[in-house]
């Protein structure tokens, strides 16, 4: 398909670029890293018309050319740089209609760089409801471009915005802001002879950011600052200048074009709403109830959803084995994949109620207050505000959290939060929980309204956080920096969910723990069934010899099955896998765990919810020919041979579950820790203490409560 234009997307955080960006591309994204640095790249194709394509470029969000992170430094780079791939022809630039002045600064930067470009108003639905009203045409002439007025929310304005940016000029046709000369004459002169260019604020940019342009070389970077250091060039005292300069010039903008008839009144929901969910003490108990709700509705609304999950895996089993040919083939696919895809398939409910949970409680801007409220708490564990967001994200998967930590300017607080967030349970250790939490705890109520399960789930959250800040506080005092942090942080207004939004996160976050975790699944299920199938010959040759010679009346049902499920069990025993877990028995038998559970621990290396799969394997495996039954009620009749005690009991299973919470048991985390903080330093020291925190808290677990 020929692309007829580049175009940069372009805005401050929150102004709904992004949702945006995903209705002008559909389906047809790509997702990268810009060259040179792990800084995510989003871009697709848009249809404009019967005739144009352009390339859209979703540019991280920044409030201004001014950079406070390695993601907002990108926007820049990119504008400015014409041998950019990405370079755009040119801008759209996304504003929250609500917030004009603010979003405005933005633009009025982004002008002066004389690329072409185009204003988009967003959410002009909500600034209707809060009683504001816009002169879109008096703005687009004052601003010499177009101005296009949408709701990417509710999908209105998108095919006027195509034909805007068809219609959209090479030239740049924006009038000019302010006198960018002004603050640094002699300075912005030699730079623009140095590097040749007739842009004024482009110069005055250069002077400010050079230390970050990767497209000037050593020599190129050296005498810029030679200029600087001649013209006596002070750039924190110059951004400040300009920033007043820029909004005196807004204020004639928007003189008459923007009429707020609801002023006083705009955000007194809000505020009654705030002066509850963010007061000092009933907010931390709401949070609390919130957080219990969720972990409530996580097992009570997945019961039946899971319960018919488990019973279709289990009569497509036993109709494989009744129907399919006996053989390795049959036994490989029903034992090995389908086992353990079942284990995987079940937690589907449970993963949509959560991801659905969080996504309601995102979109109505209660996970910012969230956000505010924790800030005085986490600097006291040497963690700022914008800590937060990686945390909480963590819930969901460390990586993508991990990730966001750039954002975090101060490199203490960006370290340890990257060092920490992975104790915070992510959705991988959800089926570790509820399946051991099925087998040990009981399906009860107390007081008639908490379900036992549900306090258990959300305690083990709960522990995992108390874990990640009370490492946090050590590591405060471990990791020295001179730098200092701040935080700060726009409250959005309380808005009703977009169903529309919640479904679509439903839908994607489920359908990618199933095809992401699948793949590691089936590939550790096929290995693992070959493993605990097969062992060494002189050993099962002695299992087939030992019972061939114990006679057994074929009419004697019974003893039969009872022979093949001790040899069955005797060969898994004696198998590869069964070699392998029985080698490190010895050190996780202080836990509780048998050589069975060794084997899961192991392979879980490659993704925790492989636990699960694995357990469905191996006990897939042990059973042999019996009537098939879930996996549940294999793990619950599962004995220990020389107590005939049950092995998942209660202190097993809340010292399995410590384990989970504690261990680094996750190679993707591992290599994002080490992309991020570019050392193998950081992801080592990371592994060890968190394998060294599992294993005490197992321990001290199941030898207090065994």
């Amino acid at each position: 398909m020929l692309v007829d234009i580049k175009v940069a997307l372009v805005g401050n955080p929150n102004t709904g670029k992004s949702t945006l960006f995903n209705l002008l591309t559909g389906l047809n994204q790509k997702i990268g890293n810009f060259p040179g640095i792990t800084v995510d790249k989003k871009t697709g194709q848009s249809k404009l018309n019967s005739t144009q394509t352009a390339n859209i470029i979703d540019l991280p969000g920044t409030y201004s050319l001014y950079p406070k992170s390695k993601d907002e430094s990108i926007v820049f780079q990119v504008l400015a740089d014409k041998q950019n791939p990405s370079h755009p022809d040119m801008v759209v630039l996304v504003a929250d209609a609500t917030n004009l002045r603010r979003n405005l600064l933005l633009c009025s930067q982004v002008a002066d760089l004389g690329l072409p470009m185009l204003l988009v108003l967003n959410m002009t639905d909500m600034a209707k409801k809060e009683g504001i009203n816009i002169d879109v045409d008096k703005l687009a002439k004052r601003l010499g471009i177009q101005v296009v007025a949408m709701s990417a929310r509710k999908n209105e304005g998108v095919d006027k915005l195509k034909q805007a940016i068809a219609n959209t000029t090479r030239i740049s046709t924006q009038l000019p802001s302010i006198d960018s000369k002004q603050f640094a004459p002699e300075a912005i002169e030699a730079i623009k002879a140095k590097i040749d260019t007739e842009n004024d604020y482009y110069a005055l940019q250069v002077l400010h950011q050079h230390e970050h342009l990767a497209f000037f070389n050593e020599q190129q970077q050296h005498e810029i600052e030679q200029i600087e250091q001649a013209h006596g060039f002070e750039s924190s005292k110059i951004q400040g200048a300009e920033t007043v300069a820029r909004y005196r010039y807004l204020s004639t903008i928007l003189s008459d074009v923007v009429i707020d008839l609801g002023a006083a009144k705009k955000f007194k929901i809000t505020d009654k709403l705030d002066s509850i969910l963010t007061h000092r003490v009933w907010g931390f108990v709401i949070f609390l109830l919130i957080l219990f709700f969720v972990f409530n509705a996580i097992f009570s609304w997945s019961t039946y959803p899971m319960d018919l999950i488990e019973s279709s895996f289990a009569w497509l089993t036993d109709f494989g084995h009744a129907h399919l040919p006996n053989g390795v083939l049959t036994n490989l696919f029903l034992d090995g994949i389908v086992a353990g895809l079942g284990g995987i398939v079940i937690f589907i409910p449970q993963i949509a109620i959560l991801f659905a949970l969080i996504s309601i409680l995102e979109d109505t801007g209660y996970m910012a207050r969230v956000t505010f409220m924790m800030d005085k708490i986490m600097r006291k564990f040497g963690l700022s505000g914008k800590s937060v967001v990686p945390m909480i994200g963590g819930i969901a998967c460390a990586v993508p959290s991990i990730m966001s930590a750039r954002n975090i300017e101060n490199w203490k607080d960006r370290i340890i939060t990257i060092m920490v967030t992975p104790l915070v349970s992510c959705s991988a250790r959800l089926p570790v929980y509820t399946l051991l939490i099925s087998l040990v705890v009981p399906n009860e109520k107390i007081l008639g309204v908490f379900n036992k399960q549900g306090l258990a789930l959300m305690l083990m959250y709960v522990i995992s956080i108390a874990a990640a800040i009370l490492v946090a506080l050590v590591m405060k005092f471990i990791i020295k920096a001179k730098e200092k942090s701040y935080f700060i942080m726009e409250l959005p207004v309380y808005r009703m969910p977009r169903w529309k939004n919640v479904c679509y996160t439903m839908y994607e976050k489920s359908k990618t723990f199933v095809f992401e975790a699948g793949k590691v699944i089936i590939a550790i299920s096929i290995v693992l069934w070959v493993m605990a199938t097969y062992g060494p010959a002189k050993r099962f040759e002695a299992i087939e010899t030992k019972y061939a010679a114990i006679e057994t009346p074929a009419t004697d049902s019974v003893k039969l099955a009872e022979l093949e499920r001790d040899k069955a069990a005797e060969k898994l025993e004696n198998s590869y896998a069964g070699i392998l877990g029985q080698t490190i028995e010895p050190v996780i038998k202080p836990l509780g765990f048998d050589w069975k559970i060794g084997i899961a621990l192991i392979t879980s290396f490659a993704a925790r919810e492989a636990f699960v799969g694995t357990m469905s394997t191996i006990y897939s495996v042990d059973s042999a020919d019996e009537a098939t039954t879930t996996i549940r009620n294999k793990m619950r009749g599962a004995v220990n041979p020389d107590t005939g005690e049950p092995i998942f009991t209660f202190a097993t299973g809340l010292s399995l579950m410590l384990f989970y919470a504690f261990a680094m048991q996750c190679m993707s985390t591992v290599a994002i820790v080490y992309r991020e903080t570019k050392s193998w330093k950081w992801p080592v020291i990371q592994l060890v203490y968190m394998t060294a925190m599992a294993y005490v808290a197992s321990l001290i677990a199941y030898q207090v409560l065994k």
